[in-house]
């Protein structure tokens, strides 16, 4: 009576060692002649197991975001209402909203796409409630007040 619970058990573990039999832990390069061919299995992109199952896969991108453009870029637009943030993916969606003495009111949208403390890192999109365009002028305006609430934000945390 007892041996078949045992016999199910051993059964089970010998089946779930055999699903690591193929990982190599060699460092030889694959791409040399006589190279292990384990390795290059291991690194084929339509391989597939029975742990893609429990895979995410690619469809949630987790970019690596400066926080220093992330919180001037909170900061310089805190103006306008939140509608949407994301830090995974470096994303700050807002709602129309006035600045402080102006006439106009804008939205904006701003993308931090690296985790440098750089211009080529923020971009900014703004658009007005009524469809006007929005200068190059202003769109640059809010970067720089970004970047430089940024690096304010960076000399303060180093206390230089």
């Amino acid at each position: 009576m007892r041996l078949t619970p045992l016999m199910s058990l051993i059964v089970l573990t010998a089946t779930l060692s055999a699903c690591g039999q193929n990982r190599s832990t060699s460092t030889v390069n694959p791409n040399l002649i006589g190279g292990n061919t384990d390795e290059r299995e291991l690194n084929d992109p339509n391989r597939s197991t029975i742990w893609d199952i429990f895979d995410r896969g690619e469809a949630e991108q987790i970019t690596n975001v400066n926080r220093y453009l992330w919180t001037a870029s909170l900061d310089v637009l805190n103006f306008l209402p939140l509608q949407e943030i994301d830090p995974f993916t470096g994303v700050i969606v807002t709602g129309y909203g006035t600045p402080p003495g102006g006439g106009r009111s804008y939205r904006a949208t701003v993308h931090i796409s690296d985790p440098a403390l750089a211009a080529r890192s923020l971009s900014v999109a703004l658009q007005t409630s009524g469809g006007a365009p929005v200068s190059a002028a202003t769109t640059r305006a809010v970067e720089d007040a970004i970047l430089s609430r940024a690096r304010q934000l960076r000399i303060a945390d180093n206390k230089f």
